[in-house]
């Protein structure tokens, strides 16, 4: 998906096309723009070799995601503290926190909906400044729908709506009217390049329309319960999650029923409704991932306050298992990445010791905080692991994937400019190779016409 987005990006910008967009020359109509405007933006101030500099939009928008999530967290009447635990355990959340870091609609689809989602709840909380909460919630509900269509609305919106709707019972006296003005201007943003397209060129966006709505029922489909282990994709936080969603042990131990209520609602019902849907993928459970971290904070909440001193001993033994697989994978770090590394450690001896020592500092830290019943640190020092290993072994995980039979399809590219040839493919490859290319390359023959080209030389990529 992200080499998709760059591609587009850099086909944006070379025909200067910003609307009508492309993917390896040809239509690509599939996903809305908004997303790739802001890549196509980002390359075009610091080039489209920088793949650091292209991902830039993504992590601004996931720290909108993540910052908002702090302050709605305070809107639910939670302390500073915890909206504050709850954003790390968002951030650090393993699907949330990637998806962030490469450049993928959902992300942006999910932020502005969240965004939306935050000023839809200050018109229906408060009594001030309806007008303008409701401009904002329309327009960041357009901003959503540009980035990836209705997935959003349908999977995070409605969830939310449903279990607002089921925990509180706030009088709309008054507010309809404001309501409808967001729904009316997310419309108007989110549509209008659908419509633009619709217009300017109907067949390929019916044939295009068309085969996504047939993805739906026939694309990657998957049993109602393949998502019942949901749970996992929050990573670092898989056990607690889960164990937060247990309602009839957390319900008298958190600090703001009616808030966990919501919570656990959001979450389940936002799990329920992706599940209805044929077509099944990991990276769609995104928008439970959300809730489920608002979810987590309050056994985390609990735990923070409680653990040693207001907590069972079947507690204590749930606590010292989960977090003791977090402080074993720390102790055993240095050996796993000098087993998988090998020869290819020397490259990287200096981050490998560093990431090393200070991994295991804080495996004996958390072990520490387990046998003098202090969470903070266990707390602290599991998410200081999450951070090493991400800044330690991301770096290093390239030897893990390196062939050196390699061959760059930007040599091709260079091979190109110096036959003074052009360049064709057989069949549809693979985006990658098209983005390593650096340009579109066309499929020959076109429109079933079995003729070559009439270049006397000619360059042809193929699959093998």
């Amino acid at each position: 998906m992200e080499a998709r987005n760059f591609i587009t990006a850099r086909e944006m910008v070379q025909n200067n096309e910003y609307l009508l967009t492309t993917l390896n020359g040809e239509p690509r109509y599939q996903k809305p723009p908004l997303p790739t405007w802001l890549t196509a933006l980002a390359g075009s101030i610091f080039g489209f070799d920088s793949l650091f500099a292209l991902r830039v939009p993504v992590v601004l928008i996931t720290f909108l995601l993540v910052f908002t999530f702090f302050f709605f967290s305070k809107e639910l009447g939670l302390s500073t503290k915890h909206s504050f635990y709850n954003s790390v355990i968002l951030i650090t959340s393993f699907y949330i926190f990637f998806a962030g870091r490469d450049n993928q609609w959902d992300m942006y689809t999910h932020s502005f909906m969240f965004v939306s989602i935050y000023f839809l709840w200050k018109v229906l909380k408060e009594n001030k400044n309806l007008l303008l909460n409701s401009m904002l919630s329309g327009i960041f509900l357009g901003f959503s729908i540009l980035s990836k269509g209705p997935v959003s609305f349908y999977a995070l919106f409605l969830p939310f709506l449903f279990s607002y709707i089921i925990n509180y019972r706030t009088t709309l006296k008054g507010k309809g009217i404001y309501l409808l003005q967001m729904v009316l201007l997310g419309l108007v943003i989110g549509l209008s390049w659908f419509i633009y397209v619709r217009l300017n060129d109907s067949e390929y966006f019916r044939i295009i329309a068309t085969r996504e709505i047939s993805n739906w029922n026939n694309y990657e489909v998957k049993p109602f319960y393949y998502y019942w282990n949901f749970f996992i994709q929050s990573g670092l936080w898989t056990v607690p999650s889960l164990i937060s969603l247990v309602y009839p042990y957390l319900r008298k131990r958190v600090c703001d029923l009616r808030a966990y209520r919501f919570a656990i609602l959001w979450t389940i019902i936002s799990v329920i409704l992706l599940s209805a849907i044929p077509e099944k993928k990991v990276r769609y459970l995104v928008p439970a991932l959300i809730p489920l971290a608002l979810t987590t904070g309050f056994y985390i909440d609990y735990l923070l306050k409680s653990f040693g001193h207001g907590t069972t001993k079947s507690e204590n033994i749930l606590v010292y298992i989960s977090y003791g697989i977090i402080a074993l994978v720390g102790i055993t770090y240095p050996f796993v990445l000098f087993f998988l590394l090998k020869e290819g450690l020397k490259d990287h001896l200096f981050i490998y010791v560093l990431s090393s020592f200070l991994i295991l500092v804080c495996s004996f830290l958390i072990v520490k905080g387990l046998t003098r019943h202090d969470f903070g640190k266990v707390f602290r020092a599991s998410i200081a692991i999450f951070i090493i290993i991400v800044i330690g072994a991301l770096p290093m995980s390239g030897e893990f994937f390196t062939n050196p039979n390699y061959a760059s399809a930007g040599k091709a590219r260079e091979i190109e400019k110096q036959l003074k040839i052009n360049t064709y493919r057989l069949t549809d490859i693979a985006p990658e190779i098209v983005w390593d290319f650096g340009k579109p390359i066309p499929i020959y023959p076109p429109q079933n016409n079995t003729s070559i080209p009439d270049d006397k030389r000619f360059g042809l990529i193929v699959n093998i």
